[in-house]
Formats: structure tokens, C-alpha cells, sequence
């Protein structure tokens, strides 16, 4: 029989694409490293978002492809970035003014745990001893709205989404959807509900790979895009 361990999930670019789907029409959009800078490579048909970059940048376009690479012109996570019409560049205390002024509607962000209830915590690993909170104090306490975009499980199979957080928080209860290679799970500030699951997944197998509990939707469904 094969093991969880073993069957396959969502590769990162599809688990972003998802995400593009959640983002608001007009909407200001703020991604974190990691998985959310592959989503403004994926805007929906019909569609307009405005990417916000903590380097200085909004409306900002889809990566670059390579030998198109401008090395003025980068995300927040060092990425490359296509230029698009209607790009503005400002310095990158402007560009957290706007975050802590909550003119950012949604934040993507990666995370290392995120609990039951919403809380985040994305900016240090305490078995490595080091990590550096950068804006995503900022992010998760002036955006609307928290999105994140991450594994279901780390390097070592352990569950990243937690009944309560180990590890030191980003911020609390500022998430209200995660999606990862496995799953769709909203959360309401009080618990977490499966909302879709990934090709050849059953919600019984997402829930022995999560460390808190999940309230099953009853139109549970798999991946849309």
C-alpha cells in the first residue's frame, strides 16, 4: 500500500495559481517570499490586482523570464520582475507606509505554523536558533487579510498546520485561508473547515497529515483552477 508520505502533491506553481483565484477584483495585493511570488505570475482572465512590493513597487508584473532580467527591477524576494504599463516605484518606507496605514488588502505569505485558530508563524524555525521578522510583523497586522501559501507538512512529514503554535508568532488570529500541495482550508477565527483537496486525496488522508482539528465541508471538493 502506498504511503502518504509517498503520494504525490500540488507542485508550488499550482498551489499559487490557486491562490491568484482567492485575490479580489481591484484588490491590493502584498506577497510574501517562497511560494506567494510565483502568484503574480497568475492573475485570472478578466481579472485586475495590483501587487504591492515592500521594495518599493506597485503593480507589479509576473516574473521575468530569463535573459529578460532587469537588476533594478526586483521583488521583495529578490525575484526578477517584468515590466508592465502603470508600474510605480517609490523608496521602501513609502511602500510600508502603505502597509501599516492597511491600504494592502490581502497579504500571501509562506509560513512554518499556522493554528487552528488563525495565528502565524513564519519568521523564525527555534530548532535553527535564528530568523528575522522583516514586514511580516508588518504584513500580518496591517493587511486586511492573510493568505498563506505553503508544503502541508515540513521537510521532516510533521504537520505545519497546528492545533496551537510552538513557535514564535508572526501574528494572531490574521489568517483566513491556507492553501498548500494538499489542501483548501478556511479559517474563521475559531476553527478550520476542508474546502478542497488535492487530485487523488481524500479529506480523511489531508486530516491525518494536519495537526489540528478539521471540520469537513459537506461540498468538499477537488482542486479548481
Amino acid at each position: 500500500m502506498e504511503s502518504l508520505a509517498d503520494k504525490e502533491r500540488l507542485p508550488r506553481d499550482i498551489v499559487a495559481m490557486r491562490v491568484a483565484k482567492e485575490l479580489p477584483d481591484g484588490s491590493y495585493v502584498n506577497l510574501g517570499i517562497g511560494i506567494p511570488t510565483m502568484v503574480s505570475s497568475f492573475v485570472p482572465e478578466g481579472r485586475t490586482v495590483f501587487y504591492h512590493s515592500e521594495s518599493g513597487i506597485l503593480n507589479c508584473g509576473p516574473l521575468a523570464e530569463e535573459g529578460n532580467e532587469d537588476i533594478d527591477l526586483i521583488n521583495a524576494g529578490g525575484q526578477y520582475l517584468q515590466i508592465i504599463d502603470g508600474m510605480s516605484f517609490f523608496d521602501s518606507a513609502e511602500a510600508f507606509a502603505m502597509i501599516r496605514g492597511g491600504h494592502v488588502d490581502v497579504t500571501v505569505l509562506g509560513s512554518h505554523q499556522v493554528s487552528a485558530t488563525g495565528d502565524l508563524a513564519n519568521w523564525m524555525l527555534p530548532q535553527r536558533g535564528v530568523g528575522n521578522v522583516g514586514g511580516a510583523m508588518d504584513l500580518a497586522t496591517g493587511a486586511s487579510g492573510v493568505i498563506v501559501a505553503m508544503e502541508h507538512t515540513d521537510r521532516n512529514g510533521e504537520p505545519k498546520i497546528v492545533q496551537e503554535c510552538t513557535f514564535p508568532l508572526t501574528g494572531k488570529g490574521c489568517v483566513y485561508l491556507i492553501v498548500t500541495d494538499l489542501a483548501v482550508i478556511e479559517c474563521d477565527g475559531h476553527g478550520l473547515t476542508l474546502k478542497e483537496v488535492a487530485p487523488g486525496w481524500t479529506p480523511e488522508e489531508v486530516q491525518q497529515l494536519t495537526g489540528a482539528i478539521l471540520a469537513i465541508s459537506p461540498d468538499v471538493k477537488e482542486f479548481e483552477l
